[in-house]
Protein backbone atom coordinates (compact mmCIF):
# COMPACT_ATOMS: atom_id res chain seq x y z
CA UNK A 1 0.00 0.00 0.00
CA UNK A 2 2.81 2.43 0.91
CA UNK A 3 4.61 1.57 -2.35
CA UNK A 4 1.41 2.27 -4.36
CA UNK A 5 0.99 5.67 -2.70
CA UNK A 6 4.60 6.58 -3.53
CA UNK A 7 4.14 5.49 -7.12
CA UNK A 8 0.94 7.55 -7.38
CA UNK A 9 2.72 10.59 -5.92
CA UNK A 10 5.60 10.27 -8.40
CA UNK A 11 3.16 9.90 -11.31
CA UNK A 12 1.29 13.05 -10.26
CA UNK A 13 4.54 14.99 -9.96
CA UNK A 14 5.64 13.83 -13.43
CA UNK A 15 2.31 14.93 -14.94
CA UNK A 16 2.62 18.35 -13.30
CA UNK A 17 6.13 18.84 -14.73
CA UNK A 18 4.90 17.79 -18.19
CA UNK A 19 2.00 20.29 -18.11
CA UNK A 20 4.39 23.05 -17.01
CA UNK A 21 6.76 22.33 -19.92
CA UNK A 22 3.85 22.35 -22.41
CA UNK A 23 2.63 25.70 -21.07
CA UNK A 24 6.09 27.22 -21.35
CA UNK A 25 6.49 25.96 -24.90
CA UNK A 26 3.07 27.37 -25.82
CA UNK A 27 4.05 30.75 -24.42
CA UNK A 28 7.19 30.77 -26.54
CA UNK A 29 5.13 30.04 -29.66
CA UNK A 30 3.19 33.26 -29.08
CA UNK A 31 6.28 35.39 -29.62
CA UNK A 32 6.55 37.56 -32.74
CA UNK A 33 9.02 36.74 -35.48
CA UNK A 34 11.20 39.76 -34.73
CA UNK A 35 14.83 38.78 -34.32
CA UNK A 36 16.00 42.09 -32.91
CA UNK A 37 13.44 42.37 -30.13
CA UNK A 38 15.97 41.30 -27.53
CA UNK A 39 18.99 43.01 -29.10
CA UNK A 40 17.52 46.14 -30.60
CA UNK A 41 20.02 48.47 -28.98
CA UNK A 42 23.09 46.57 -30.13
CA UNK A 43 22.13 45.60 -33.70
CA UNK A 44 21.63 47.98 -36.62
CA UNK A 45 18.25 47.67 -38.41
CA UNK A 46 18.21 45.48 -41.50
CA UNK A 47 18.51 47.51 -44.68
CA UNK A 48 17.94 46.62 -48.29
CA UNK A 49 20.97 46.74 -50.55
CA UNK A 50 22.16 50.27 -51.14
CA UNK A 51 21.03 52.14 -54.23
CA UNK A 52 20.82 55.79 -55.15
CA UNK A 53 20.78 57.95 -52.06
CA UNK A 54 17.38 59.38 -52.93
CA UNK A 55 15.67 56.00 -53.06
CA UNK A 56 14.36 53.96 -50.17
CA UNK A 57 14.03 50.34 -51.31
CA UNK A 58 10.85 48.53 -50.35
CA UNK A 59 10.20 44.85 -50.48
CA UNK A 60 6.84 43.16 -50.07
CA UNK A 61 6.54 39.44 -50.45
CA UNK A 62 5.83 37.93 -53.81
CA UNK A 63 2.55 36.44 -54.95
CA UNK A 64 2.43 33.01 -53.38
CA UNK A 65 4.37 33.71 -50.20
CA UNK A 66 2.66 32.70 -46.99
CA UNK A 67 3.65 33.83 -43.52
CA UNK A 68 3.84 31.42 -40.63
CA UNK A 69 3.00 33.47 -37.59
CA UNK A 70 2.13 32.43 -34.06
CA UNK A 71 -1.28 33.26 -32.67
CA UNK A 72 -1.91 36.22 -30.41
CA UNK A 73 -5.24 37.65 -29.26
CA UNK A 74 -4.09 40.56 -27.17
CA UNK A 75 -2.56 42.79 -29.80
CA UNK A 76 0.51 43.32 -27.62
CA UNK A 77 3.89 42.21 -29.04
CA UNK A 78 5.76 40.30 -26.33
CA UNK A 79 8.98 41.85 -25.13
CA UNK A 80 11.43 38.97 -25.47
CA UNK A 81 11.28 37.07 -28.77
CA UNK A 82 13.70 34.21 -29.25
CA UNK A 83 15.64 33.06 -32.29
CA UNK A 84 13.39 29.97 -32.49
CA UNK A 85 10.51 32.16 -33.73
CA UNK A 86 12.31 34.19 -36.40
CA UNK A 87 11.20 32.29 -39.52
CA UNK A 88 8.14 33.80 -41.21
CA UNK A 89 8.24 32.92 -44.92
CA UNK A 90 8.75 29.32 -46.00
CA UNK A 91 6.92 28.76 -49.28
CA UNK A 92 8.89 29.03 -52.55
CA UNK A 93 7.59 31.61 -55.00
CA UNK A 94 7.96 32.24 -58.70
CA UNK A 95 5.60 35.16 -59.19
CA UNK A 96 5.59 38.74 -57.89
CA UNK A 97 2.54 40.95 -57.30
CA UNK A 98 2.80 44.73 -57.50
CA UNK A 99 0.11 47.36 -56.87
CA UNK A 100 0.95 50.79 -58.29
CA UNK A 101 -0.43 54.23 -59.01
CA UNK A 102 0.04 56.39 -62.11
CA UNK A 103 -0.26 60.19 -62.06
CA UNK A 104 0.40 62.98 -64.54
CA UNK A 105 2.67 65.95 -63.88
CA UNK A 106 -0.17 67.70 -62.03
CA UNK A 107 -0.72 64.77 -59.68
CA UNK A 108 -3.98 63.63 -61.30
CA UNK A 109 -4.63 59.90 -61.36
CA UNK A 110 -4.50 58.14 -64.73
CA UNK A 111 -6.91 55.20 -64.70
CA UNK A 112 -7.34 54.09 -68.32
CA UNK A 113 -3.98 52.54 -69.22
CA UNK A 114 -3.55 48.97 -70.52
CA UNK A 115 -1.00 46.24 -69.97
CA UNK A 116 0.83 47.21 -73.16
CA UNK A 117 1.56 50.61 -71.61
CA UNK A 118 3.85 49.09 -68.98
CA UNK A 119 7.05 47.13 -68.69
CA UNK A 120 8.79 45.77 -65.58
CA UNK A 121 12.45 45.71 -64.64
CA UNK A 122 13.50 43.19 -62.00
CA UNK A 123 17.02 43.90 -60.74
CA UNK A 124 17.39 46.07 -63.82
CA UNK A 125 16.48 43.24 -66.21
CA UNK A 126 13.22 43.12 -68.22
CA UNK A 127 10.73 40.67 -66.76
CA UNK A 128 10.16 37.97 -69.38
CA UNK A 129 6.44 37.73 -68.74
CA UNK A 130 3.64 39.79 -67.19
CA UNK A 131 1.24 37.11 -65.99
CA UNK A 132 -1.74 39.31 -65.17
CA UNK A 133 -2.80 42.96 -65.28
CA UNK A 134 -5.89 44.71 -64.01
CA UNK A 135 -7.24 48.05 -62.92
CA UNK A 136 -7.96 47.99 -59.21
CA UNK A 137 -10.76 50.53 -58.92
CA UNK A 138 -13.19 47.99 -57.44
CA UNK A 139 -10.99 45.39 -55.74
CA UNK A 140 -12.19 44.54 -52.20
CA UNK A 141 -10.23 46.36 -49.51
CA UNK A 142 -8.80 45.14 -46.22
CA UNK A 143 -7.87 48.29 -44.33
CA UNK A 144 -6.24 48.79 -40.97
CA UNK A 145 -6.60 52.15 -39.24
CA UNK A 146 -3.75 52.67 -36.76
CA UNK A 147 -4.11 55.70 -34.50
CA UNK A 148 -1.39 56.98 -32.20
CA UNK A 149 -2.99 57.38 -28.77
CA UNK A 150 0.13 58.53 -26.96
CA UNK A 151 0.41 61.75 -24.97
CA UNK A 152 2.34 63.41 -27.79
CA UNK A 153 -0.73 63.60 -30.07
CA UNK A 154 -3.20 64.88 -27.51
CA UNK A 155 -3.62 68.39 -29.00
CA UNK A 156 -5.85 67.53 -31.95
CA UNK A 157 -6.77 63.95 -31.14
CA UNK A 158 -10.54 64.54 -31.24
CA UNK A 159 -10.48 66.11 -34.70
CA UNK A 160 -8.34 63.28 -36.06
CA UNK A 161 -10.78 60.73 -34.67
CA UNK A 162 -13.69 62.39 -36.46
CA UNK A 163 -11.72 62.64 -39.72
CA UNK A 164 -10.86 58.94 -39.48
CA UNK A 165 -14.53 58.06 -38.90
CA UNK A 166 -15.54 60.06 -41.96
CA UNK A 167 -12.91 58.24 -44.02
CA UNK A 168 -14.21 54.84 -42.92
CA UNK A 169 -17.80 55.85 -43.64
CA UNK A 170 -16.84 56.92 -47.16
CA UNK A 171 -14.49 54.03 -47.94
CA UNK A 172 -15.84 50.80 -46.44
CA UNK A 173 -18.59 49.27 -48.58
CA UNK A 174 -20.96 46.83 -46.82
CA UNK A 175 -20.49 43.13 -47.72
CA UNK A 176 -17.44 44.05 -49.82
CA UNK A 177 -14.69 45.81 -47.85
CA UNK A 178 -13.45 45.21 -44.30
CA UNK A 179 -11.54 47.36 -41.84
CA UNK A 180 -10.23 47.20 -38.29
CA UNK A 181 -9.11 49.81 -35.75
CA UNK A 182 -5.97 49.71 -33.62
CA UNK A 183 -4.96 52.33 -31.09
CA UNK A 184 -1.47 52.33 -29.71
CA UNK A 185 0.57 53.97 -26.98
CA UNK A 186 2.98 51.62 -25.19
CA UNK A 187 1.09 48.65 -26.69
CA UNK A 188 -1.29 48.19 -29.64
CA UNK A 189 -4.93 47.56 -28.78
CA UNK A 190 -7.62 46.37 -31.20
CA UNK A 191 -10.71 48.44 -30.41
CA UNK A 192 -12.63 47.05 -33.39
CA UNK A 193 -11.77 43.89 -35.29
CA UNK A 194 -12.41 43.29 -38.99
CA UNK A 195 -15.92 44.34 -39.98
CA UNK A 196 -17.85 46.06 -42.76
CA UNK A 197 -20.07 47.79 -40.19
CA UNK A 198 -19.09 51.46 -40.21
CA UNK A 199 -21.02 52.16 -37.01
CA UNK A 200 -18.96 49.54 -35.18
CA UNK A 201 -15.78 50.99 -36.68
CA UNK A 202 -16.81 54.47 -35.51
CA UNK A 203 -17.29 53.18 -31.98
CA UNK A 204 -13.85 51.59 -32.16
CA UNK A 205 -12.28 54.93 -33.09
CA UNK A 206 -14.16 56.86 -30.41
CA UNK A 207 -13.12 54.30 -27.78
CA UNK A 208 -9.50 55.46 -28.07
CA UNK A 209 -8.07 57.62 -25.29
CA UNK A 210 -4.65 59.32 -25.47
CA UNK A 211 -1.99 58.48 -22.91
CA UNK A 212 1.35 56.72 -22.50
CA UNK A 213 4.39 56.21 -24.75
CA UNK A 214 4.59 55.44 -28.48
CA UNK A 215 5.13 51.89 -29.79
CA UNK A 216 4.41 52.66 -33.44
CA UNK A 217 6.66 49.97 -34.93
CA UNK A 218 5.09 47.29 -32.73
CA UNK A 219 1.62 48.40 -33.83
CA UNK A 220 2.51 48.29 -37.52
CA UNK A 221 4.25 44.92 -37.16
CA UNK A 222 1.34 43.42 -35.25
CA UNK A 223 -1.30 44.77 -37.64
CA UNK A 224 0.44 43.35 -40.69
CA UNK A 225 1.38 39.97 -39.27
CA UNK A 226 -1.46 39.14 -36.90
CA UNK A 227 -4.34 40.91 -38.63
CA UNK A 228 -3.90 41.40 -42.38
CA UNK A 229 -1.82 38.28 -43.08
CA UNK A 230 -4.25 36.09 -41.14
CA UNK A 231 -7.51 37.53 -42.46
CA UNK A 232 -9.17 35.08 -44.88
CA UNK A 233 -10.38 36.28 -48.26
CA UNK A 234 -11.89 34.87 -51.44
CA UNK A 235 -9.92 36.02 -54.45
CA UNK A 236 -7.63 39.06 -54.76
CA UNK A 237 -7.80 41.83 -52.15
CA UNK A 238 -5.92 45.06 -51.64
CA UNK A 239 -4.36 45.52 -48.20
CA UNK A 240 -3.68 48.98 -46.83
CA UNK A 241 -2.89 50.63 -43.51
CA UNK A 242 -3.55 54.26 -42.63
CA UNK A 243 -1.15 55.25 -39.85
CA UNK A 244 -1.73 58.44 -37.83
CA UNK A 245 1.24 59.35 -35.64
CA UNK A 246 3.95 61.90 -35.00
CA UNK A 247 6.47 59.17 -35.86
CA UNK A 248 8.41 59.46 -32.60
CA UNK A 249 8.57 55.83 -31.49
CA UNK A 250 10.09 55.35 -28.04
CA UNK A 251 8.89 51.99 -26.67
CA UNK A 252 8.76 49.41 -29.49
CA UNK A 253 10.42 46.03 -29.26
CA UNK A 254 10.86 45.68 -33.02
CA UNK A 255 12.83 48.10 -35.16
CA UNK A 256 11.60 50.41 -37.88
CA UNK A 257 13.05 48.20 -40.60
CA UNK A 258 11.49 45.05 -39.15
CA UNK A 259 8.06 46.66 -39.12
CA UNK A 260 8.58 47.80 -42.72
CA UNK A 261 9.71 44.36 -43.81
CA UNK A 262 6.64 42.77 -42.23
CA UNK A 263 4.43 45.21 -44.17
CA UNK A 264 6.34 44.34 -47.33
CA UNK A 265 5.94 40.61 -46.79
CA UNK A 266 2.22 41.06 -46.13
CA UNK A 267 1.92 43.14 -49.34
CA UNK A 268 0.50 46.05 -47.39
CA UNK A 269 0.59 49.65 -48.66
CA UNK A 270 1.04 52.06 -45.76
CA UNK A 271 -0.25 55.64 -45.89
CA UNK A 272 1.00 57.84 -43.09
CA UNK A 273 -0.60 61.02 -41.77
CA UNK A 274 1.60 63.11 -39.49
CA UNK A 275 0.11 64.49 -36.30
CA UNK A 276 2.97 66.97 -35.95
CA UNK A 277 1.65 70.50 -35.32
CA UNK A 278 5.01 72.30 -35.27
CA UNK A 279 4.64 73.77 -38.76
CA UNK A 280 7.94 72.30 -39.93
CA UNK A 281 8.93 68.71 -40.53
CA UNK A 282 10.44 66.96 -37.54
CA UNK A 283 12.50 63.79 -37.15
CA UNK A 284 9.37 61.67 -36.78
CA UNK A 285 8.05 62.98 -40.10
CA UNK A 286 11.09 61.52 -41.86
CA UNK A 287 10.31 58.16 -40.27
CA UNK A 288 6.71 58.33 -41.54
CA UNK A 289 7.96 59.22 -45.00
CA UNK A 290 10.34 56.25 -44.98
CA UNK A 291 7.56 53.82 -44.02
CA UNK A 292 5.18 55.11 -46.69
CA UNK A 293 7.77 55.21 -49.45
CA UNK A 294 9.09 51.73 -48.63
CA UNK A 295 5.64 50.18 -49.04
CA UNK A 296 4.45 52.14 -52.08
CA UNK A 297 2.20 54.49 -50.11
CA UNK A 298 2.25 58.22 -49.47
CA UNK A 299 3.11 60.40 -46.50
CA UNK A 300 0.88 63.37 -45.66
CA UNK A 301 1.88 66.32 -43.48
CA UNK A 302 -1.27 68.28 -42.62
CA UNK A 303 0.19 71.01 -40.42
CA UNK A 304 -3.19 72.76 -40.42
CA UNK A 305 -5.85 70.79 -38.59
CA UNK A 306 -8.38 71.12 -41.41
CA UNK A 307 -5.94 69.45 -43.80
CA UNK A 308 -6.26 66.14 -41.95
CA UNK A 309 -9.62 65.47 -43.59
CA UNK A 310 -8.13 66.36 -46.97
CA UNK A 311 -5.36 63.77 -46.44
CA UNK A 312 -7.95 61.09 -45.75
CA UNK A 313 -9.83 62.16 -48.87
CA UNK A 314 -6.72 61.81 -51.04
CA UNK A 315 -6.04 58.34 -49.65
CA UNK A 316 -9.60 57.32 -50.45
CA UNK A 317 -9.20 58.53 -54.05
CA UNK A 318 -5.92 56.68 -54.48
CA UNK A 319 -7.29 53.39 -53.18
CA UNK A 320 -9.81 53.51 -56.05
CA UNK A 321 -7.26 54.57 -58.68
CA UNK A 322 -4.63 51.85 -58.77
CA UNK A 323 -3.37 49.08 -61.02
CA UNK A 324 -2.02 45.64 -60.18
CA UNK A 325 0.16 43.29 -62.17
CA UNK A 326 1.96 40.05 -61.53
CA UNK A 327 5.08 38.90 -63.31
CA UNK A 328 7.53 36.06 -63.29
CA UNK A 329 11.13 37.17 -62.65
CA UNK A 330 14.11 35.46 -64.23
CA UNK A 331 16.10 33.06 -62.07
CA UNK A 332 14.43 33.68 -58.72
CA UNK A 333 16.11 31.61 -56.01
CA UNK A 334 15.00 30.93 -52.43
CA UNK A 335 17.95 32.83 -50.97
CA UNK A 336 16.21 35.70 -49.15
CA UNK A 337 17.93 38.23 -51.39
CA UNK A 338 16.48 41.69 -52.05
CA UNK A 339 15.36 42.36 -55.64
CA UNK A 340 14.57 45.80 -57.02
CA UNK A 341 11.41 46.53 -59.01
CA UNK A 342 10.86 49.35 -61.48
CA UNK A 343 7.65 49.77 -63.44
CA UNK A 344 7.92 51.90 -66.56
CA UNK A 345 5.05 53.60 -68.37
CA UNK A 346 6.06 52.92 -71.95
CA UNK A 347 5.69 55.86 -74.35
CA UNK A 348 4.31 58.07 -71.54
CA UNK A 349 7.28 60.13 -70.42
CA UNK A 350 5.13 62.65 -68.55
CA UNK A 351 3.54 60.04 -66.30
CA UNK A 352 4.84 59.05 -62.87
CA UNK A 353 4.51 55.48 -61.61
CA UNK A 354 4.64 54.98 -57.84
CA UNK A 355 5.01 51.53 -56.32
CA UNK A 356 7.17 49.66 -53.86
CA UNK A 357 10.78 49.49 -54.92
CA UNK A 358 11.42 45.77 -54.51
CA UNK A 359 10.81 42.53 -52.66
CA UNK A 360 12.67 39.85 -50.73
CA UNK A 361 12.98 36.41 -52.23
CA UNK A 362 11.79 33.61 -49.95
CA UNK A 363 14.23 31.57 -47.89
CA UNK A 364 14.62 27.84 -47.52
Amino acid sequence: MKFSRSLLLLSSLGLLLLLTAVAQNSAQNDLPAAPSSTKQNSTAPKQAPSGPASQTPAAPAAASEKATASKTDTGVPPSAPTEETTATIRVPVNEVNVVFTVTDKHGHYIKDLKQADFSVLDDGKPAPEIRSFRSETDLPLQVGLLIDASNSVRDRFKFEQESAIEFLNQTVRPRYDQAFVVGFDVTPEVTQDFTDNTEALSRGVRALRPGGGTAMYDALYFSCRDKLLKQPHNGPVRRAIILLSDGDDNTSHVTREESIEMAQRAEVIVYTISTNVMGTRQRGDKVLERIADATGGRAFFPFQINDVANAFGEIQDELRSQYALSYRPTGLHADGRYHTIEILAENHKNLKVRSRHGYYAPTQ
